[in-house]
């Protein structure tokens, strides 16, 4: 892996574990063993290096949540595929996320410190809702969800519970109440079809 790759990794496992804030340079440093030189040669400042940090989070949380969904014809069966990708293969990430979902510590930490920051975290929040919505549209249009389901609803109520499912598991790391929450909003899915 070369020096730019390791920084990014390594930035991305402790911005995941300590948040942006609360990273220093020299932790950066010392985690990616290499010097001052090293890491300026890559990067202009430590907020260059958190939307290169969010873009590879970006690419790792497609990756792993989306991976299969385009094997599935069906727009509800993607979003249970979605849940359950979220589960197995993103939140019990440790590898990359040792503190648990990225976006989740950026957003919380950065809404008042560094507003800037976190609307671009938001995008992403954003754009996940959007999904859902059009996924849950397309089911409607098909006939797998009754007639009277708001999909807005359902959308938000999808993305809040996978936002709730990212704090309780970073708090408790209990894969049994990952298990029953995730289980839990795909049943709920179960309960919009006609």
């Amino acid at each position: 892996m070369d020096l730019k790759k390791r920084i990014i990794h390594e930035s991305l496992r402790l911005f995941s574990l300590k948040g942006f804030l609360s990273t220093s340079i020299t932790d950066i440093l010392k985690v990616a063993s290499t010097s001052k030189g090293g890491f300026y040669n890559h990067f202009a400042s430590k907020e260059d290096l958190f939307f290169q940090v969010l873009d590879e989070a970006s690419k790792i949380w497609r990756e792993r949540n989306l991976l299969g969904l385009d094997e599935i014809a069906s727009p509800l069966g993607k979003i249970r595929r979605l849940l359950e990708n979220f589960r197995d293969r993103y939140l019990t990430d440790t590898e990359n996320f040792p503190g648990g979902c990225i976006f989740v510590t950026f957003s919380v930490e950065l809404a008042d410190q560094r507003p800037h920051l976190a609307k671009k975290v938001n995008a992403g929040f954003v754009g996940l809702k959007v999904m859902l919505k059009r996924l849950l549209d397309e089911g409607k249009e098909l006939g797998e969800l009754r007639d009277d389901v708001s999909t807005s609803a359902v959308a938000e109520m999808l993305f809040a519970g996978m936002v709730g499912v990212s704090v309780i598991y970073g708090i408790d790391e209990s894969s049994g109440g990952l298990d029953r929450s995730v289980n839990a909003m795909i049943d709920y899915l179960e309960t919009l079809k006609p």
